[in-house]
């Protein structure tokens, strides 16, 4: 089974972020497909950009980059939960993505975005990064409202976890082929 981390993008205080990672969490363990978990950045403590060597060397001196590191790499697939902060995403997730290179190399990635129309500016902005980084992203997406889907709390439209189910099948679908790049096959007969 593919391993599918749930990446919460945002580290600000109040977020809705977590909920929202829990719901998805939740749908997705229901299906029995993969392994999933939740992946918060703000248990990481990742300082700006302060590795003093480019991240495709590999060579990390921070203990927090370490088990950034370590917790991507075993990962296949990601879902990336994410709001809308003035039509991109969050900073801390871009220098969470900046830490790493070949951790993130040959893996799918689909989107939960959330913001006052769905944060698709901020997922067409992840696109494109997660392009440079070698991830494959899914062509659906979930886009909740805030408008709608949190009132009184966070309360999801129905829809929403039909269009989720769509991502994940995506995912896993792509983390499967990729995995493949990624996993030297063994000579037949071993």
């Amino acid at each position: 089974m593919l391993n599918v981390g749930i990446i919460v993008g945002s580290t600000r205080p109040g977020r809705n972020g977590e909920a929202v990672a829990r719901w998805v969490h939740d749908v997705a363990a229901k299906r029995g497909d993969a392994d999933y978990e939740i992946v918060d950045l703000k248990d990481y403590d990742l300082g700006n950009l302060d590795e003093p060597e480019h991240p495709s060397t590999g060579n990390y001196r921070n203990e927090n980059t370490k088990r950034w590191s370590a917790r991507i790499a075993a990962l296949d697939a990601f879902v990336i939960v994410t709001p809308e902060y003035n039509n991109s995403y969050p900073g801390a997730l871009k220098n969470a993505l900046d830490h790493l290179y070949a951790e993130w190399t040959n893996k799918a990635a689909g989107f939960v975005g959330y913001g006052v129309d769905g944060a698709p500016r901020a997922i067409s902005h992840l696109r494109h990064v997660l392009g440079l980084l070698g991830v494959a992203t899914v062509s659906n997406q979930v886009g909740l409202s805030i408008h709608t889907d949190f009132l009184d709390g966070f309360h999801p439209a129905g829809m929403h976890e039909d269009r989720l189910g769509v991502v994940l099948d995506q995912v896993l679908a792509w983390g499967t082929a990729l995995r493949t790049l990624r996993v030297p096959s063994q000579p037949a007969g071993v």
